[in-house]
């Protein structure tokens, strides 16, 4: 489909899902919980805040949000990360995280490094984006592979020097997309000593920090602290505050980097309304509509514990909004749930990368199913019965 190195873009998750159950009829009325979308309702005083500065849309932005915006953004990495992150050189506001996670790479990207073609690591299994930026940017992704036996998180530092020699960056997502898995800071102080050492810059994608059941996630900028260095952290309004249509984020770190992002952003990325600016500052100046969406989150586990008992392998996450289920073959059993039940489940190989070409059970994410925990509870308590009948007591 694309030309020359985009030709290694792995397909579409969702394309890939399409292909497999469009062909088929659903066995029950349609229940979607294959996307992370939160469906949040969005509190009045963000649509307020939209109406009172709608007149804004006839200007362009700054590109470094509005001085509201700022103290907004940086207040809220005080209050939820205990840093101080310099509003006027150390973050900027995206249009939603994967605008930033996208354009990252083009930052630290040389032509060669170590005599060879740059590498950038991302985890497999891994949001598409991530291979998408990497490839974009002339790099070499790196897939680290992400299973149980690792906690779900990649070990980079495994990874052979002839790699590391040539790194330039690598993603770290947590807590993770598709696990839930959170990175300890014990886990994240190694990241960083192994970016020192190879002089990588670390991307972090948080965008699911405040969505969590139990403890709340570190943060990659308290661990690392002042002045950052070799980190960029992303952080969006679509999954705290359940607003993914307002497209609205925050990229934060090393202000080196950031000087070099803005200048970029300057000829790739579009500014961020000012009145979206404005609804963002309000959503990041208050919590509690987010503590509000935590509760309904908490619900959600709860009932899928209850219905799910010990089928295929449940476990609640640590952080996120998914369930990640061993089901033996995830493609056959998102088939078999779709055409049996009309429940429309992602595939975890899907999301992942096989090791060794043509042999699909080396993808991290074959037996794995991914279930989205975002509709209503009697949605997803429907959903989860019709599962239970499809599924039994196999896993």
């Amino acid at each position: 489909m694309f030309p020359g190195r985009l030709s290694e873009l792995p397909p579409s998750s969702f394309a890939m899902l399409a292909t497999l159950l469009d062909p088929h009829q659903p066995g029950a009325p349609p229940i979607a919980l294959s996307v992370g979308d939160p469906r949040g309702v969005v509190p009045p005083f963000v649509t307020e805040a939209l109406a009172r500065h709608a007149h804004e849309f006839g200007e362009y932005p700054p590109i470094n949000g509005t001085a509201a915006w700022r103290q907004a953004a940086s207040g809220w990495l005080k209050r939820r990360f205990g840093v101080d992150v310099d509003p006027e050189r150390e973050l900027l506001p995206l249009n939603g995280t994967r605008e930033g996670l996208f354009l990252a790479p083009f930052i630290v990207t040389p032509d060669a490094k170590a005599g060879g073609r740059p590498v950038i690591l991302l985890p497999n299994p891994f949001y598409q984006c991530y291979a998408a930026a990497i490839l974009s940017a002339g790099a070499e992704p790196v897939f680290v592979r992400a299973d149980a036996s690792s906690g779900f998180l990649p070990d980079f530092e495994s990874l052979p020097n002839s790699v590391l020699e040539r790194t330039v960056g690598a993603y770290i997502c947590s807590p993770s997309n598709p696990e839930g898995a959170v990175a300890s800071p014990d886990y994240l102080r190694t990241l960083f000593a192994l970016a020192d050492k190879h002089d990588f810059t670390v991307f972090a994608d948080e965008c699911y920090a405040d969505i969590y059941l139990g403890e709340k996630p570190t943060g990659a900028l308290s661990v690392r602290g002042a002045p950052y260095a070799r980190l960029l952290t992303f952080h969006s309004l679509s999954k705290r505050s359940g607003m993914p249509g307002l497209r609205s984020g925050i990229v934060a770190g090393d202000a080196r980097l950031m000087a070099t992002f803005r200048a970029y952003r300057n000829y790739a990325g579009p500014q961020v309304p000012m009145p979206i600016m404005a609804a963002s500052a309000a959503a990041w100046s208050d919590e509690a509509h987010v503590e509000a969406n935590r509760a309904l989150f908490r619900e959600r586990f709860r009932l899928a514990e209850r219905m799910l008992g010990n089928r295929a392998g449940f476990r609640v996450p640590e952080g996120g909004f998914f369930l990640w289920l061993d089901v033996g073959n995830g493609e056959e059993t998102a088939l078999r749930l779709w055409r049996e039940a009309g429940v429309r489940t992602l595939p975890g190989a899907y999301m992942g990368r096989e090791s060794e070409r043509g042999n699909s059970r080396t993808n991290p994410g074959f037996s794995y199913l991914r279930v989205a925990l975002v509709n209503d509870l009697s949605t997803i308590s429907t959903a989860l019965e019709r599962m239970v009948e499809v599924l039994g007591t196999e896993g």
